[in-house]
C-alpha cells in the first residue's frame, strides 16, 4: 500500500463541490470588517471572530505599520535566542496586568499557545483532565504530552458535566499532579464553562486549572477580562490563555500565570524555544487593540446588544437557537446536507456564515455558527435575519428544525 493512497481515495470534497455545496476556502478579495467581498459579491460577515471589529480600526492599522517601519517585517529568530523585541515585553506586561496575573508570555499563534502550556507542564505520572469539547489545540497538546510521557495521562470528562468531572478526577491518585483544562467560552456552541464548580473540584482533589479564553477575552468579564473575571475567580484560576486573532485584532496568543510558572514555560516550551518569534507588527496591533478595549468599554456593550438582537430575531422566526451570553450564536440543524444547503442559500443571498459538522460538533448537532461584531449595524443584523427567513422558508426548515 502506498503512503498516498489515502489522498487519492479521499473524494468527499469533489462530491460536495459537484452539487455546489462546498463551503470552505472561499477567498475574500476585500474586507471592511462586518462587510466583505467575494467574487465582487458584497457579503455581511457573520462568520468571523473579530468580535470587537478592531482589525480595521485605523489606530490598530497605524500601530502595525509603524512597527514594520521600526522593526521590519519579521524577527528571524526565536524569543530565546535573538528574536525578543522590547515591544514583545511591553505586550506581555500589559496582558498580565489586564488579566490580573504576575506575568505573561506570548506565542506566535494561538494554536501553539495551548501546546506551549500543556507539553512542558505535564510529566510522567501526571494528568490532564480535559473537557470533551475543548478546542483542537488543547487536544493536540494533550496527545503530544501523552506521547512524550508514554503514560495514560489524558482523562476526558463529558462537556460541562461537573458530576462526570468529579467522578473521573476522584479516581486519580490524590498526590499526582493534575491540570484541569477547559475552554472559557466554547467556540462552537458559545457555552461558558462552569468555573466556580471547577474551582471547588480542583481544590478538593489537588488540581490546577487552565482556562482557554480565546473566545472570552474582550467578550465577557469586567472590561472584557475573560472567564475568570466573569466569575470573580482570577486568583483561583492558575493559568489564563488567550489569543490575539479574535478581539485583539492580530495573530498570536499568550499565557498568563504566576511569575515562576511563566518563567518555567519560557525555558521549557518547544513552541517558544524552537519557533520564530511574533512579528513586531502583530505585537503592536494587539497592544493597541488592548489599549482601545480598556478606553472604549462601549464596544463590548454594543457586541452584546448585537448578539441579543440576532439571537432573538432568529428564535422568533422558529429556528432552534441555543441560548447564551456570548456573541457566538449556534443555529441547530442536525443534518449534514441541510446544514450545507442552508449555508449555500445564505451565501447566495449575501450572508457569510459557518456550517459546522462532525467532528467539530457531535453527530446530530450539526449547526450554522454565527458570530457578531461590535461594528455590525442594526441594518446588518436585520438583513441577516431576513435572509435566514427567506432561506428557511425555501428549504422548509422553519417548521422542521430540530
Amino acid at each position: 500500500m502506498d503512503l498516498f493512497d489515502k489522498c487519492f481515495s479521499f473524494t468527499r470534497v469533489e462530491e460536495v463541490k459537484a452539487v455546489g455545496l462546498y463551503p470552505y476556502y472561499h477567498p475574500i478579495t476585500e474586507t471592511e470588517g462586518p462587510v466583505v467581498y467575494m467574487n465582487n459579491q458584497r457579503m455581511i460577515m457573520v462568520g468571523s471572530n473579530n468580535y470587537l471589529g478592531l482589525t480595521h480600526d485605523p489606530r490598530v492599522k497605524k500601530a502595525a505599520i509603524d512597527a514594520i517601519n521600526k522593526y521590519g517585517t519579521g524577527c528571524s529568530g526565536s524569543r530565546l535566542i535573538n528574536g525578543s523585541l522590547d515591544i514583545h515585553c511591553k505586550l506581555e506586561e500589559a496582558l498580565a496586568q489586564f488579566v490580573g496575573k504576575e506575568a505573561a508570555c506570548i506565542f506566535s499563534t494561538g494554536y501553539q499557545t495551548n501546546q506551549g502550556a500543556i507539553v512542558p507542564l505535564i510529566k510522567k505520572g501526571e494528568y490532564i483532565i480535559s473537557d470533551a469539547e475543548n478546542h483542537a489545540s488543547i487536544i493536540q497538546g494533550t496527545l503530544i504530552a501523552k506521547a512524550l510521557c508514554g503514560d495514560s495521562i489524558l482523562v476526558k470528562f463529558n462537556h460541562n458535566d461537573m458530576t462526570d468531572l468529579e467522578q473521573k478526577i476522584s479516581s486519580l491518585l490524590y498526590e499526582a499532579g493534575k491540570l484541569i483544562v477547559v475552554d472559557g467560552v466554547f467556540s462552537m456552541n458559545g457555552h461558558i464553562t462552569p468555573l466556580p464548580q471547577i474551582v471547588a473540584i480542583a481544590h478538593k482533589y489537588n488540581a490546577r486549572i487552565m482556562v482557554d479564553d480565546a473566545h472570552a477575552l474582550g467578550v465577557i468579564g469586567t472590561g472584557g477580562r475573560g472567564t475568570a473575571s466573569h466569575f470573580n475567580l482570577t486568583d483561583e484560576t492558575d493559568i489564563i490563555m488567550g489569543t490575539f486573532s479574535k478581539s485583539l485584532a492580530s495573530s498570536g496568543g499568550f499565557l498568563a500565570s504566576s511569575e515562576r510558572v511563566i518563567n518555567y514555560i519560557k525555558h521549557h516550551a518547544p513552541a517558544i524555544i524552537f519557533n520564530a518569534s511574533m512579528p513586531a507588527s502583530n505585537a503592536a496591533a494587539a497592544l493597541k487593540a488592548l489599549e482601545i478595549i480598556q478606553k472604549e468599554p462601549e464596544r463590548i456593550q454594543k457586541l452584546h446588544y448585537n448578539a441579543h438582537r440576532l439571537r432573538k430575531g432568529l428564535s422568533e422566526l422558529g429556528f432552534s437557537v441555543l441560548p447564551g451570553e456570548t456573541p457566538i450564536i449556534p443555529v441547530l440543524i442536525g443534518d449534514d446536507f441541510m446544514t450545507f444547503a442552508l449555508w449555500k442559500k445564505l451565501f447566495d443571498y449575501g450572508v457569510y456564515s459557518n456550517p459546522i459538522i462532525f467532528p467539530a460538533t457531535p453527530q446530530g448537532q450539526q449547526l450554522i455558527r454565527l458570530s457578531v461584531m461590535a461594528t455590525h449595524t442594526d441594518e446588518h443584523i436585520d438583513y441577516v435575519i431576513a435572509m435566514f427567513e427567506k432561506a428557511g422558508v425555501e428549504l422548509k426548515l422553519l417548521n422542521t428544525v430540530v
